[in-house]
């Protein structure tokens, strides 16, 4: 703990909605959804004007509908997301060496280690510094919390939201998490809350007063201690300036089980090509593969195989995954299908260069087949884009809702919707006033997709 709030959290403001209302003129102010638009889909961020009707992270996109039919509901766009995140990751360097980011819009960093802040006074004023800059750099707004310690400051940023800063004192911390809800630390989740609430406690102070022994007794020794000094405001963890990836996976949840084998082998290969992407972005190699299958009863299950070495060659991950994938039962229909590779290293091993070629040759007999049989499935998207259509029927384009498009004569816009054969799009930019609304056919030639636009120009 410390006797200065130098570290700092910093947590943008609905930040995938935000990012969206501000590249597109016309849903300023107005409530908009980010998330999954299928049946199955979740919400990913919800605008605050979104948030007034009850719709949060996390909830069922079909819930969120119902809740606020009129609101606008947007498919992600990561690539865009990132490059912002970039930008305020790069103002946070400025600031100190130990930066911990926590996810695109949320990080940790030590004001002290950096030299900008060695009291109160100069962390606030570093803390309003950040918010001005992240402002003029993006056009979004960020809330600040700063404490000493990274538990109490990530609660000073919840309260400052949105767009504000929250500076606690050292020393106020027990006064300040005693009448709040046990939820409000880490680490306690629905489970736990609902566990501690049958023994009688709901409140920070009502766990510092049961005492050590007894939250051990009802919750094990790691956690049960980490809980008790928690409940006191004593939290020691420091600001870490580069967290290593344990496992890197990908996983899809389909609108409909699916049942055909074959269909569900494309798919668990399309997940192996997209895990092993991300893999080699990440600078890693891994030696576990991990098959996740949730079946059509909500049944969860994982399947591994460890390998001689790390590698991060597609056919092997491919390969692995579809060996795990033979051992589980499907019959009954699949929801969810996800890979993973874990045991994370920073090189391949040169042993397995005979497995991938194994796995490659093996692939390229394997994969055509099984886009054969899958051709019949209308609902197959891997088994489509991996088959070219014929000459005479070209196959229709699909306009996701909210991705940029360019058109020849309009310029730039954004997908506002598409079906039967037509797509709409609204003509915008971040800097212009909202633009008009035209629609089109789905294969017109003047009509591509776009780049996302910078939120702020230059100069």
């Amino acid at each position: 703990m410390r006797a200065a709030p130098t570290i700092l959290h910093l947590d943008m403001d609905a930040f995938f909605a935000a990012a969206e209302q501000a590249a597109k003129p016309s849903l300023r102010g107005k409530p908009v959804v980010v998330g999954g638009l299928g049946p199955r889909g979740v919400v990913a961020t919800a605008s605050y004007e979104a948030r007034r009707f009850g719709v949060h992270s996390a909830m069922p996109m079909g819930q969120a509908r119902r809740l606020a039919p009129n609101a606008a509901y947007l498919v992600p766009r990561f690539a865009f997301y990132r490059s912002i995140s970039e930008q305020v990751m790069e103002l946070l360097g400025r600031l100190s060496p130990l930066v911990e980011p926590l996810s695109l819009d949320e990080a940790f960093v030590d004001l002290e280690a950096g030299g900008v802040a060695e009291d109160g006074a100069g962390a606030r004023a570093a803390g309003e510094r950040l918010r001005v800059d992240i402002l003029a750099t993006t056009g979004l707004t960020g809330s600040v919390g700063l404490a000493g310690s990274k538990m109490i400051a990530k609660i000073a940023s919840e309260e400052a939201k949105p767009d504000g800063l929250v500076l606690i004192e050292p020393g106020t911390e027990r006064e300040l998490l005693g009448p709040r809800s046990v939820r409000i630390l880490p680490g306690v989740g629905p489970a736990t809350g609902e566990h501690l609430r049958r023994a009688g406690m709901t409140t920070v102070s009502d766990l510092a007063e049961a005492g050590e022994d007894e939250l051990v007794r009802l919750l094990g020794r790691a956690h049960g201690v980490s809980l008790y000094l928690m409940a006191q405001g004593y939290d020691d963890r420091p600001v870490v300036a580069e967290r290593d990836a344990k496992s890197v996976s990908v996983e899809d949840t389909f609108d409909v089980d699916l049942h055909d084998r074959v269909r569900i082998r494309v798919e668990v290969e399309r997940l192996a090509e997209r895990c092993v992407g991300r893999l080699r972005a990440s600078g890693h190699s891994g030696r576990t593969i991990v098959l996740k299958v949730r079946r059509f009863d909500f049944s969860t299950l994982t399947r591994s195989e460890t390998l001689r070495g790390p590698t991060d060659d597609p056919g092997v991950v491919r390969e692995a995954a579809g060996r795990l994938l033979e051992a589980v039962d499907t019959t009954g229909g699949v929801r969810l299908l996800g890979v993973g590779v874990s045991g994370l290293a920073d090189y391949t091993q040169e042993d397995l260069f005979a497995q991938a070629t194994r796995a490659e040759a093996e692939a390229a007999g394997g994969a055509a087949e099984a886009v054969a049989g899958a051709a019949g499935d209308a609902a197959a998207p891997a088994a489509e884009a991996a088959t070219e259509p014929e000459a005479d029927q070209p196959a229709e384009r699909h306009w996701t809702p909210g991705h940029d498009v360019r058109h020849a004569v309009y310029g730039a816009g954004w997908v506002q919707g598409s079906g039967i054969g037509r797509v709409t799009v609204r003509f915008e930019e971040p800097g212009s006033e909202p633009g008009r609304v035209r629609t089109f056919s789905v294969d017109d030639p003047d009509l591509v997709p776009g780049e996302a636009l910078p939120l702020v120009g230059e100069g």
